[in-house]
Parts: structure tokens; sequence; C-alpha cells
């Protein structure tokens, strides 16, 4: 069961990875012109991160992907340039806690 639960893990931390990628180019490029689409889809990854890392035994990663859906909130009150360097740091953060547990769980067997 163990090792069944594993696999699972691995497989949404590789999802995991590729969500945080298109995060991190979605709000690399976010702009005026496309501030919204943009809000709500980096919003919607970050969402599906929080529900599922929590749900897979990764606080950190549900924590952190937290922190970002309120960093993109923020852009609405307090403007995209005074949040932008949050929005980088949580999509780093949450980069390096992806590839973290990536690395503990290539320890084990399949």
């Amino acid at each position: 069961m163990d090792e069944e639960f594993d696999e699972l893990k691995r497989e949404f931390l590789a999802e995991a990875e590729v969500k945080i990628n298109e995060i991190g180019q979605v709000t690399g490029e976010i702009s005026e012109s496309n501030l919204t689409a943009s809000i709500d889809r980096a919003a919607y990854l970050a969402h599906q991160l929080k529900g599922a890392g929590g749900s897979y035994g990764f606080q950190k990663i549900s924590t952190e992907a937290a922190s970002l859906e309120k960093a993109l909130e923020r852009i609405a009150t307090e403007g995209l340039d005074s949040t932008r360097g949050a929005l980088k740091s949580c999509v780093d953060t949450l980069s390096s806690e992806v590839a973290l547990r990536m690395k503990e769980l290539s320890g084990s067997t399949v």
C-alpha cells in the first residue's frame, strides 16, 4: 500500500512541477493588458495545488500555494508592481519544495 501511495505522490509532484512552471510563466508575463486572465489562471492552478498538496501529505506545498493565492488577490488592492516580488517568492518556494519532495521520494523503490 505504501508503495502505491508513493507512486501517487510522485505523479502529483510531477503534475505540480508542470503547474508551478505555468504559474511562473503566467505571473512573469503578467501585465495590465492581460491582468485578469493571468490572475485567474494562476489562482486556479494555485488553488489546485493547495487542495491536492494537503491530500497527499505535502502541507508546505499547500501552505505556499495558499500564500500564492493571497498574493494574487492582493494585486487588486495593492497593484501589480507592489506584489510582483511576493509572487516570484511564492513560485520559487513552491518549486523548491516540490523538488525537495521529489528527491525524497526518489529514494523509495518503485
